[in-house]
């Protein structure tokens, strides 16, 4: 896609979350439990064999990833004329699915 559409860059990203206000020291646990399960080399390659890199990080710089991501895509949304009441096919006249982080598919035909 980026090919044909210059700083195209969609990418599907996955995470775990809890419930705000749960202590720091379970999602310290479950982040150093998630980190050493991604840092295994049979799930690595599972994952690259699905197409998808394995990001370890910290909490905060996954907040960080999601605050972004919400500013960026919030203006496609916006500029875009969706909204809540309207369904999106409406407006949409050219979307696509995507299957993993390098393979974007066109939608079927209606």
């Amino acid at each position: 896609m980026g090919e044909f559409v210059p700083g195209y860059e969609a990418i599907a990203v996955t995470g775990v979350g809890v419930p705000k206000g749960t202590a720091a020291e379970i999602v310290n646990k479950l982040n150093a439990e998630i980190n050493a399960g991604l840092a295994d080399p049979k799930l690595k390659a599972r994952l690259a064999d699905l197409g998808v890199t394995a990001l370890a990080g910290s909490p905060a710089n996954f907040g960080k990833l999601i605050a972004e991501d919400t500013e960026k895509w919030g203006k496609v949304v916006k500029f875009s004329g969706a909204n809540r009441t309207e369904p999106c096919e409406r407006r949409v006249r050219y979307s696509v699915t995507l299957r993993s982080a390098n393979r974007l598919t066109p939608p079927r035909a209606a």
